[in-house]
């Protein structure tokens, strides 16, 4: 089966699934069926499909992320002992864990074709990520009762599936209504050192951070960086031996050069 022929054949599929939208007509050009698979993935609710659909779900999804490049961990220079600067797509980046920017529901979001690296992350990853989150917040619902929601700056990991790391680090960052103040920049503090902590739980040497709380949570972004780097460097002093590099992941040159004023 050829890639264009996944393409078709998931699109068919994921058609049928949703009752709303098993008649949707797509246009005839690859964007097209792509984005309008991207969409039926991202508005899909929690839930597996049968193993042949799951089969060349991961087949395409992981031939589509080698299309356009996965990045390993020795192609990435170090910015000072042991954290790097890297700007680019955090679903290529092959390392232990990247981390994902999540809200407290935890199920990712929802809007289709949106920008977020909630949005990105899950389409990449394949609709088992969403099925994993989904089985951990019920286990924690069963804990805390129906309506618990994901607390601020308390990490949940999953399998990575289909993207090149091995682990999804999802975590709620503190959103900023107004004014900024110390009780916001002490959740963003610990968004990174629970994750590091996490980290060393489990295992894993390298992780790739996102700019938690920046963008829609309205964290200012030079005070954002200024938390991350500080906390970072006084985690990794602590823990010398723990980590093999820590990754600050951005997208946009401003959030690059903020970085790099911090290291």
């Amino acid at each position: 089966m050829t890639q264009d022929q996944r393409l078709d054949y998931l699109l068919e599929r994921f058609k049928e699934d949703s009752e709303k939208y098993k008649n949707l007509q797509v246009g005839e050009s690859i964007e097209d069926k792509r984005a309008a698979l991207r969409s039926l993935m991202n508005i899909r609710m929690p839930g597996l499909m049968d193993e042949k659909t799951l089969e060349i779900q991961d087949e395409y999804l992981s031939r589509r992320l080698a299309e356009k490049g996965i990045v390993s961990l020795d192609s990435i220079p170090e910015a000072t002992d042991k954290i790097s600067i890297w700007q680019g797509d955090i679903t290529l980046l092959k390392v232990d864990a990247i981390v994902n920017a999540a809200n407290s529901q935890m199920l990712g979001c929802f809007v289709p074709m949106h920008t977020c690296i909630d949005n990105c992350i899950h389409t990449f990853a394949g609709i088992q990520l969403r099925w994993e989150c989904n089985q951990k917040m019920n286990e924690l619902r069963s804990i805390h009762g129906q309506s618990y929601e994901q607390p601020t700056s308390i990490p949940l990991i999953t399998e990575g599936y289909n993207l090149p790391a091995k682990k999804v680090i999802h975590v709620v960052g503190p959103i900023v209504y107004g004014q900024l103040a110390e009780e916001h920049e002490k959740a963003l503090a610990d968004c990174y050192s629970n994750v590091l902590d996490m980290c060393l739980e489990n295992g894993l040497r390298s992780v790739a951070f996102c700019c938690i709380s920046t963008g829609v949570f309205h964290f200012p972004n030079q005070r954002a960086a200024e938390i991350a780097a500080e906390t970072v460097k006084e985690w990794l002093a602590v823990h010398p031996d723990a980590m093999d590099r820590v990754i600050f992941n951005v997208f946009k040159d401003h959030d690059r050069r903020l970085y790099e004023q911090q290291l």
